[in-house]
């Protein structure tokens, strides 16, 4: 039965083999969008991970979601509520923990797999909890320092890896925001892995297969 108590609305595909202990691969859908988005990857995605595609907190008129409000000011320009976005953080480490026990999975195996918006919370919740999480998917999406955890630079990176992509010709986020991730990465010791595909705001064929073997080789 599936538990209904847990804090955020999410799907599950559960693993094949078996549920008890079994490595876990949260999903985190972008700006707008809403669950169902990534969880279209998980009929393709390896059959010993247990899918949980999480929808964001905030509600969008008149419909989707969001980690954060964007804002457009005639004078700021266009900007991010990263108080929001600290909450969302919080809210998905505490939500991961929720899962993890609720489905009695293994919370030493936790992987994030995110895109655009939900992969700027990837990072963050990754980088300032290095502690629970084994692995990242980052598709197009970037670093935001202001929504790490103060003082995440003293924790222990060494066990995170990452997988890391952006279209070369993506009007949303630019990927030059992107192209800084490796450097931030490799300064704190963590393993990744950066590619860069001829596409916008979204994921290609080619870039589906490669983190999907990447994945595979990591849990």
């Amino acid at each position: 039965m599936t538990p209904t108590n847990l804090s955020l609305e999410h799907l599950i595909r559960p693993a094949t083999q078996s549920s008890t202990e079994a490595p876990v691969l949260f999903m985190l859908h972008g700006y707008g969008s809403n669950e169902e988005d990534l969880f279209s990857f998980a009929s393709e995605l390896p059959e010993e991970l247990f899918i949980i595609s999480v929808r964001a907190p905030y509600d969008l008129e008149p419909y989707g979601h969001a980690w954060y409000a964007i804002n457009f000011d005639a004078d700021q320009g266009k900007w991010s509520d990263d108080e929001q976005a600290i909450a969302s953080r919080d809210k998905i480490i505490a939500f991961i923990e929720e899962a993890c026990n609720a489905y009695k999975l293994n919370s030493e195996n936790v992987s994030l797999l995110g895109f655009s918006q939900g992969t700027i919370l990837s990072y963050a919740v990754a980088l300032s909890y290095p502690e629970k999480i084994k692995n990242v998917v980052a598709l197009s999406g970037y670093i935001n320092e202001k929504i790490l955890l103060e003082g995440f630079q003293a924790k222990d990176h060494s066990k995170l890896n990452f997988y890391c992509s952006h279209g070369q010709v993506d009007a949303v986020i630019p990927v030059e925001w992107a192209q800084l991730a490796p450097e931030f990465l490799s300064n704190l010791g963590i393993e990744n892995t950066y590619e860069e595909f001829p596409v916008g705001h979204g994921v290609a064929p080619q870039n589906f297969y490669a983190f999907k073997d990447w994945l595979k080789n990591k849990i």
